[in-house]
């Protein structure tokens, strides 16, 4: 004879069942319950980094254009590439400003260096790419294929 659980004379829940799961997932993983899983532990992880820039990628007729925030940062500190269908932009903040002694209260600036990758779809033709720098705006133009654009079929009648 098998022994069977009974909920109440309901029949098997899956939704509550993954709820279930996801929270007995959460108390494992969950942050501050372990700590050798939070980080305190093993310190910081190579892609656990304080800034990462806020990017958009928005598609405009022929192109894709991909425009990151990077206020205070020096165009000489930046550095965009491309390999393998992978767009990565590094750059560096530096605080140029005078430290003056003092007891800080708020500090909501940041400085020290930043990575961010994108990979591209294959529509994109990766020897067409260009990137601009204007009032601390980085655009990245990324041109499509031309086999990849669309194109209008002309319907025909019998």
């Amino acid at each position: 004879m098998d022994i069977m659980r009974r909920n109440g004379g309901s029949l098997w829940d899956p939704v509550g069942e993954l709820d279930r799961i996801r929270r007995e997932i959460d108390d494992v993983f969950g942050s501050g319950t372990n700590r050798f899983l939070s980080g305190d532990q093993f310190g910081r992880g190579l892609f656990d980094r304080e800034f990462s820039p806020a990017l958009d990628v928005v598609e405009r007729g022929d192109d894709y254009v991909v425009t990151v925030d990077l206020p205070g940062i020096d165009q000489k500190n930046l550095d965009v590439t491309v390999a393998n269908n992978v767009v990565t932009i590094k750059g560096e903040k530096k605080d140029d400003r005078e430290k003056k002694e003092g007891k800080v209260y708020r500090k909501e600036t940041w400085e020290g260096s930043f990575q961010r990758t994108l990979s591209l779809p294959d529509a994109v033709d990766s020897s067409k790419i260009e990137a601009t720098m204007k009032n601390g705006i980085l655009e990245i133009t990324l041109a499509k294929r031309p086999d990849a654009k669309a194109r209008q079929i002309p319907v025909g009648t019998e």
